[in-house]
């Protein structure tokens, strides 16, 4: 299992123990700079004529942008389908010092460095729980639309097409190496919002539409639990925004969650306020609001800007991968059940698949085939299994 640093183990925030007051927070596994792809296509892969390998990711968040980046850096004729550009979706935002590097992130899409994190018991007991960082380390904080628009428009840079639309089913391939037709409405401005249904032909599919994913659906990829993430978005006082300057907070108790936490987490001009749950979802806004009443002192004279609601998977899904179709990020299941941590792990898990549809397509010369993209599941697995294994006994 891998080292683990403060702080990221609660950025979905489910805590494993009740008794637990000191936690390391998890760090994904060890850091890898994208390489130039060593090519070990199979000899059996057909050589396309006359144009290059075609695959569409469906989905524009880290696990889409960064799997549309690796492909169409690598040759191949890459599709990004997402229907919400401006999306907001209902996550605390940290992400790992590493993913910064590791990703090359420009630090002006950082919204705040933390540093410090506090506990906050039922009877406002505070334990400090950010003392495990070192003094140049900290936890980043994004807001979603800002890391996944720059992730989708990098893509674009490489030569990604980005595709404003929502993907409504595919049609399966009638032979072996025959094309999937996506179905999709794509919204261009020019009909008033009503879109316009299309369809596309590709070689291959990267299914990175989140826990309620429709490329899952299918490939009958199985289902799995679910937590409900609700947050608000509050414009706070300067003077009170100036608290939370580098410092997050964490609620625990059952007033804000019986199996969660509640926080609060600092943004680049407002503060996050969220919890969430798997086993009390029809409470939630019950929840929020005990969230809410535990920190008002802090955020008093805030003014509520957004309000949003996701589902986090639990755990992976039973199938991640059917013949040239591969599900990434939340769509898969990568995110840590004891925290809720999937940012890095939906950028890295579309790195990884996209990394080995180029290399079993010669940089987009030949088809590919499911035992290319399961190269993708075996190295996930190796690096990555432990480390969900031991959280889901936490």
């Amino acid at each position: 299992m891998a080292t683990l640093v403060a702080l990221v183990t609660f950025t979905g925030l489910r805590r494993s123990s009740d008794k637990t007051h000191q936690f390391s927070a998890q760090k994904p596994a060890a850091k890898v700079h994208f390489k130039k792809t060593h090519i070990v296509a199979s000899r059996t892969s057909p050589k396309l004529s006359n144009r290059n390998l075609r695959v569409a990711v469906i989905g524009g968040g880290p696990a889409g942008g960064s799997a549309a980046e690796t492909l169409a850096k690598g040759g191949v004729e890459t599709f990004i389908i997402e229907r919400k550009l401006d999306n907001c979706k209902p996550c605390s935002g940290a992400i790992p010092i590493c993913m910064v590097g590791e990703f090359d992130l420009p630090l002006d899409i950082i919204d705040r460095k933390v540093t410090k994190m506090k506990m906050i018991s039922p009877s406002n007991v505070t334990v400090d729980i950010g003392r495990t960082l070192k003094p140049h380390e900290y936890i980043g904080m994004v807001r979603r639309e800002i890391l996944d628009a720059y992730l989708r428009d990098r893509a674009a840079d490489n030569g990604a097409k980005v595709i404003n639309g929502l993907f409504l089913k595919m049609d399966m391939p009638k032979g072996q190496n025959a094309p999937y037709l996506l179905h999709y409405t794509e919204y261009t401005g020019t009909k008033g919002g009503i879109g316009e249904k299309k369809t596309l032909e590709v070689d291959a599919v990267i299914g990175a539409d989140g826990a309620n994913s429709k490329v899952a659906k299918s490939i009958n990829a199985g289902d799995y639990e679910c937590a409900l993430a609700f947050q608000e978005r509050i414009r706070i006082p300067d003077e009170k925004m100036a608290y939370y300057e580098n410092l997050a907070e964490v609620y625990v108790g059952a007033d804000v969650s019986p199996d969660f936490y509640g926080w609060v987490f600092p943004k680049c001009n407002h503060v996050a306020v969220g919890t969430g749950t798997v086993t009390h979802k029809g409470d939630i806004k019950k929840l929020q609001l005990a969230t809410r009443n535990r920190a008002k002192d802090k955020i008093l004279g805030g003014q509520i800007i957004r309000v949003e609601a996701h589902p986090i998977p639990e755990h992976p899904r039973p199938r991640r991968l059917s013949g040239r179709v591969a599900l990434v990020g939340d769509a898969a299941g990568y995110v840590t059940k004891c925290s809720g941590e999937g940012i890095y792990f939906a950028a890295k898990s579309g790195r990884m698949c996209a990394e080995a549809i180029v290399e079993g397509s010669e940089n987009g010369k030949r088809m590919v085939d499911e035992s290319d993209l399961r190269k993708y599941l075996q190295k996930w697995d190796k690096a990555y299994w432990p480390t969900y294994k031991v959280l889901d006994v936490l």
